[in-house]
């Protein structure tokens, strides 16, 4: 089945950005910012001093970049914590670190790490930045930088970077579950498997004309939405749209994906079949956790039997077994009241 439209949204202002917040949407729209439920409500709205270009979401905290400045604010509210950052010429990109904290790059060619709470760590001279692309663990980063090439720092002890590899790369995706998709200079499409010295893996893909604008690895594979404005799978034939979708594209699970134009038009696409997997592996975990939640019912029921025939109260104890099916037990303590 294919992934189809599941609702719209019509946002009042035009969209700079949108960005995932668990299965909600965080929508910036002229001077606003809006976070909508997974049913397009609105759960919350603040204005903000400047457009919001760019936002990340981790650990129950949103991420901002507005003007020069970078802020945080709480995801349950919408309430700033603290009171911002800036930098001059302003802060280009931002990523959230494993384990806590974050990463951002500024238009002067610097990386400036934040703890949690959005205080200042340290700052990495990188020279300029095209994109923030990914973590291979809490300190080792890559980036593409201005040149397009590829490239790693260790944001440890003795800040140190290096080159990958002397290619250019036109455009690089976000890193997800360890791949990343690039375009070559020559407009194929590639699917890499980085770590900080090399690739483990780097297999062509897609050698169809395709500009990819932006990118999103669902539960059937790589999606790219084109500057065209098409959604297209990479794994399949299967195209969302023949033109026109937007300029901007998130997952919010595995089954479903955000198109939004500048001109303010949010669509949810979802797939009925991942959807499906989804519903059922969502079930399977709650009747794992019931089974949990049970044993861990009769272990303490059992050592409540347990410790009433230890203190004499046979009754209780013989209620406690036979609830627990124990039929040893109670017929061993029955005969025990009996004499035998």
């Amino acid at each position: 089945m294919s992934w189809s439209i599941s609702r719209s949204w019509e946002s009042p202002a035009i969209i700079s950005t949108i960005v995932p917040v668990g299965d909600n949407l965080l929508v910036s729209a002229g001077l606003e910012i809006i976070l909508l439920d997974n049913e397009s409500q609105i759960r919350w709205q603040r204005s903000m001093p400047f457009r919001v270009h760019s936002a990340e979401h981790a650990s129950g905290q949103i991420a901002l970049l507005c003007g020069h400045g970078f802020h945080l604010i709480r995801a349950s509210d919408g309430k700033q914590i603290g009171e911002g950052r800036s930098t001059d010429g302003g802060f280009s990109d931002i990523m959230a670190r494993p384990g806590g904290g974050w990463v951002l790059s500024c238009r002067k060619g610097q990386l400036h790490v934040f703890n949690h709470d959005g205080r200042g760590i340290k700052r990495l001279d990188s020279g300029k930045v095209r994109r923030l692309v990914g973590w291979f663990d809490r300190e080792h980063l890559i980036w593409q930088d201005d040149s397009g090439r590829l490239r790693c720092a260790r944001l440890a002890k003795g800040d140190s970077q290096r080159l990958i590899e002397d290619r250019i790369w036109s455009w690089v995706s976000r890193m997800s579950g360890g791949k990343i998709l690039l375009q070559a200079a020559d407009g194929i499409l590639w699917e890499g498997v980085p770590h900080p010295y090399g690739w483990d893996g780097l297999d062509a893909i897609e050698t169809r004309s395709l500009e990819p604008l932006a990118s999103n690895r669902a539960g059937d594979g790589w999606w790219v939405l084109s500057i065209e404005g098409s959604l297209q799978s990479l794994s399949s034939d299967e195209s969302l749209g023949v033109s026109d979708l937007g300029e901007m594209l998130c997952g919010l699970a595995a089954d479903t994906m955000v198109t939004a134009t500048r001109n303010g038009l949010v669509r949810y696409w979802q797939s009925p079949e991942l959807a499906n997997l989804r519903r059922a592996e969502m079930q399977r975990m709650v009747a794992e956790a019931q089974i949990a939640n049970d044993w861990e019912e009769r272990r303490r029921i059992f050592q409540r039997a347990c410790k009433a025939e230890e203190e004499g109260r046979v009754s209780l104890a013989v209620e406690l077994y036979e609830s627990l099916g124990r039929s040893n037990d109670v017929n061993r303590l029955l005969s025990r009241q009996r004499g035998e």
